[in-house]
């Protein structure tokens, strides 16, 4: 048994000297040293370059939803829409299209909340603006088209 304390004394001076050692080390001259803690500054890590693979999908899916419109295809582009939405709910294009697909279905609310988002989304696009703008006009025409048929 004292054979076993003397060991431990000895491993906690070995550690405990290892320790000094280690805090004496001269930090590297190529790096900052933060004042605050006295360690080295660690590097940002690097941004990626380009768009993220969600907002590449979500691109992708996008442009389809806008061939399905162009091709008379309101259903299919809904759906492929609300996929790039859910991937990348800040692009205001999503909200148009959707609110386009949805003028040709004659559901004019939808319509109406798709291209609100569209608009606030696409405020400061100068050439979407005018296209969101637009097709608010022709959402308000359908509205008037559905009051009077009631």
């Amino acid at each position: 048994m004292k054979t076993k304390s003397v060991g431990i004394v000895a491993l906690c001076l070995f550690v405990g000297g290892l320790a000094a050692c280690v805090k004496d080390r001269p930090v590297e001259e190529t790096g900052v040293i933060r004042e605050e803690t006295g360690r080295p500054e660690q590097p940002a890590p690097e941004k990626p370059a380009g768009p993220s693979p969600r907002a590449l999908a979500a691109l992708e899916l996008t442009d389809q939803g806008r061939r399905h419109i162009e091709a008379g295809e309101a259903d299919s582009a809904i759906r492929v829409l609300e996929q790039a939405i859910s991937l990348h709910p800040g692009d205001g294009q999503n909200y148009y299209y959707l609110a386009e697909a949805w003028l040709m279905k004659g559901f004019a609310a939808e319509a109406r909340q798709f291209n609100r988002l569209a608009e606030s989304h696409l405020a400061d696009d100068r050439p979407w603006e005018k296209r969101v703008t637009g097709q608010a006009e022709r959402i308000l025409q359908l509205e008037q088209k559905i009051k009077k048929s009631r």
